[in-house]
């Protein structure tokens, strides 16, 4: 009986230049968002329910994600500010999140959100 020859798999990626963007950005986790920033963002919106830029707009939505208003880029001492976070409901942090990181898909690892 005739045997399906093998698909050519090319090698992993070596170098950072060939790494896929989600290879670059880490997990999560990596990035500071565990359990304890979890426990720390439901904090906020208990006591911050409504998203900022819908008040902005003159409408009330309810604010569903926590936002950095000045990215961290890592930086865990930015991370952790209070006064750097925000409320915002899931339409406006995508918008605010692709705007940022240059569109859906990029190098930073955009993702999807609409």
């Amino acid at each position: 009986m005739p045997v399906r020859p093998q698909r050519h798999k090319p090698a992993a990626p070596v170098t950072p230049k060939h790494s896929t963007p989600e290879q670059q950005r880490g997990n999560s986790n990596s990035r500071g968002y565990t359990y304890r920033w979890q426990q720390a963002s439901k904090g906020y919106l208990a006591k911050h329910p409504l998203c900022v830029h819908c008040q902005q707009e003159g409408r009330v939505g309810a604010a569903t994600e926590v936002d950095h208003i000045v990215p961290h880029r890592g930086d865990m001492v930015l991370f952790w500010d209070r006064t750097n976070w925000q409320g915002l409901c899931r339409p406006h942090h995508s918008r605010k999140t692709a705007t940022e990181d240059g569109g859906f898909g990029n190098a930073r690892g955009g993702r999807d959100r609409f």
